[in-house]
């Protein structure tokens, strides 16, 4: 899947009918990486290193989460895109950009989106 331009989207949300009530946009670009989870996050320590991974999401889950992340207090704009398939090292699994008025709005909101997107909405299996 062809990934988006950053560039692109950051021009289009700035010229979005609500672009004048933000003040901050904040990118997430996740990427995937050598290390299992488990051991990023501290939980476990293991010698094996990650090979790729198989990437899919559920697509209502997602809009519902995208939705749910548009009523949060400042947030103005939202967009969403995920990859899909067998994922190698470095390849990028998801962009998230979150417009809002001021930066601890944006900051929550990103945070909350990427969180429910990772806990409720994709199915990552690394390899």
């Amino acid at each position: 899947m062809n990934r988006p331009s950053l560039d692109e989207w950051i021009a289009e949300a700035k010229a979005e009918r609500d672009a004048a009530d933000c003040g901050m946009y904040l990118f997430h670009n996740g990427v995937v990486r050598e290390t299992p989870k488990a051991v990023a996050r501290g939980g476990e320590e293991s010698g094996r290193l990650v090979r790729g991974m198989e990437f899919s999401y559920d697509r209502e889950r997602l809009a519902a989460a995208i939705a749910r992340a548009r009523t949060l207090p400042g947030i103005f704009y939202i967009r969403v895109w995920l990859n899909e398939g067998r994922l190698s090292i470095g390849d990028d699994i998801m962009l998230v950009l979150v417009g809002g008025d001021i930066r601890p709005h944006v900051i929550d909101a990103l945070q909350s989106l990427v969180g429910e997107i990772k806990n409720e909405c994709v199915i990552e299996k690394e390899l």
